[in-house]
Protein backbone atom coordinates (compact mmCIF):
# COMPACT_ATOMS: atom_id res chain seq x y z
CA UNK A 1 0.00 0.00 0.00
CA UNK A 2 1.58 3.22 -1.00
CA UNK A 3 1.51 6.47 1.54
CA UNK A 4 2.13 9.96 1.18
CA UNK A 5 2.68 11.58 4.37
CA UNK A 6 3.12 15.65 3.77
CA UNK A 7 4.44 17.53 6.53
CA UNK A 8 6.25 20.64 7.12
CA UNK A 9 3.38 23.42 6.88
CA UNK A 10 2.48 26.46 9.10
CA UNK A 11 1.71 29.88 9.42
CA UNK A 12 3.98 32.61 7.73
CA UNK A 13 4.19 36.31 7.31
CA UNK A 14 4.29 37.41 3.82
CA UNK A 15 7.93 37.33 2.57
CA UNK A 16 8.72 34.18 4.62
CA UNK A 17 9.85 30.73 3.77
CA UNK A 18 8.71 27.38 4.34
CA UNK A 19 9.77 24.08 3.44
CA UNK A 20 7.53 21.17 3.04
CA UNK A 21 8.15 17.39 2.78
CA UNK A 22 6.74 14.63 1.55
CA UNK A 23 7.43 11.15 2.34
CA UNK A 24 6.19 7.75 0.07
CA UNK A 25 6.79 4.17 1.45
CA UNK A 26 5.09 1.43 -0.39
CA UNK A 27 6.39 1.80 -4.08
CA UNK A 28 9.95 2.38 -5.61
CA UNK A 29 10.30 6.11 -4.97
CA UNK A 30 13.90 6.70 -7.42
CA UNK A 31 11.77 5.65 -10.62
CA UNK A 32 8.59 7.83 -10.04
CA UNK A 33 8.08 11.22 -10.89
CA UNK A 34 6.24 13.69 -8.29
CA UNK A 35 4.29 16.56 -7.87
CA UNK A 36 2.81 19.03 -5.65
CA UNK A 37 -0.10 20.52 -6.18
CA UNK A 38 -2.70 22.89 -3.65
CA UNK A 39 -6.17 23.44 -2.70
CA UNK A 40 -7.05 26.76 -1.62
CA UNK A 41 -10.55 27.34 -0.28
CA UNK A 42 -13.19 26.31 -2.58
CA UNK A 43 -11.11 26.67 -5.30
CA UNK A 44 -10.20 23.54 -7.51
CA UNK A 45 -6.77 21.54 -6.80
CA UNK A 46 -3.97 22.94 -8.84
CA UNK A 47 -0.65 21.45 -9.80
CA UNK A 48 2.29 23.66 -8.56
CA UNK A 49 5.23 21.57 -8.99
CA UNK A 50 6.70 18.52 -10.56
CA UNK A 51 10.17 16.64 -10.52
CA UNK A 52 11.02 13.89 -12.93
CA UNK A 53 13.23 10.87 -11.79
CA UNK A 54 16.17 12.45 -13.48
CA UNK A 55 15.28 15.82 -11.49
CA UNK A 56 14.19 17.57 -14.34
CA UNK A 57 11.32 20.51 -12.84
CA UNK A 58 8.81 22.02 -13.58
CA UNK A 59 6.84 25.26 -12.18
CA UNK A 60 3.40 26.65 -12.33
CA UNK A 61 3.66 29.93 -13.25
CA UNK A 62 2.51 31.85 -10.09
CA UNK A 63 5.43 30.34 -8.05
CA UNK A 64 8.39 30.38 -10.27
CA UNK A 65 11.41 32.46 -9.01
CA UNK A 66 9.69 31.46 -5.61
CA UNK A 67 9.43 27.72 -5.02
CA UNK A 68 11.80 24.91 -5.52
CA UNK A 69 10.83 21.28 -6.25
CA UNK A 70 13.58 19.06 -4.98
CA UNK A 71 14.10 15.66 -4.20
CA UNK A 72 16.31 12.47 -1.67
CA UNK A 73 15.36 9.16 -3.08
CA UNK A 74 17.57 8.02 -0.16
CA UNK A 75 15.03 9.29 1.91
CA UNK A 76 12.01 8.63 -0.46
CA UNK A 77 11.19 12.36 0.27
CA UNK A 78 10.60 15.14 -2.36
CA UNK A 79 10.59 18.61 -1.13
CA UNK A 80 9.17 21.84 -1.85
CA UNK A 81 11.23 25.25 -0.79
CA UNK A 82 8.67 27.88 -0.65
CA UNK A 83 10.16 31.28 -0.60
CA UNK A 84 9.09 34.97 -0.90
CA UNK A 85 5.17 33.24 0.53
CA UNK A 86 2.32 35.70 -0.64
CA UNK A 87 -1.27 35.53 1.03
CA UNK A 88 -2.58 33.94 -2.26
CA UNK A 89 -0.26 31.05 -1.54
CA UNK A 90 -2.46 29.89 1.41
CA UNK A 91 -3.69 26.23 0.39
CA UNK A 92 -3.68 22.57 1.73
CA UNK A 93 -0.16 21.65 0.04
CA UNK A 94 -0.05 17.76 -1.37
CA UNK A 95 2.10 15.74 -3.03
CA UNK A 96 0.98 13.17 -5.70
CA UNK A 97 2.78 10.32 -7.42
CA UNK A 98 2.79 11.43 -11.60
CA UNK A 99 1.06 8.79 -13.45
CA UNK A 100 -0.05 6.27 -11.05
CA UNK A 101 -3.50 6.47 -9.31
CA UNK A 102 -2.29 6.10 -5.78
CA UNK A 103 -4.05 8.62 -4.56
CA UNK A 104 -3.17 11.71 -2.08
CA UNK A 105 -1.71 11.52 1.49
CA UNK A 106 -3.69 14.14 3.92
CA UNK A 107 -1.97 17.03 2.92
CA UNK A 108 -0.63 20.86 4.82
CA UNK A 109 -1.82 23.45 5.20
CA UNK A 110 -0.04 26.52 4.53
CA UNK A 111 -1.16 29.83 5.78
CA UNK A 112 0.70 33.42 4.31
CA UNK A 113 -1.06 36.35 6.62
CA UNK A 114 0.19 38.81 8.51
Amino acid sequence: QVQLVESGGGLVQPGGSLRLSCVVSGTIFSNKAMDWYRQAPEMQREWVAGITSGGSKNYADSVKGRFTISRDNAKNTVYLQMNSLKPEDTAVYYCKVRFYNYGWGQGTQVTVSS
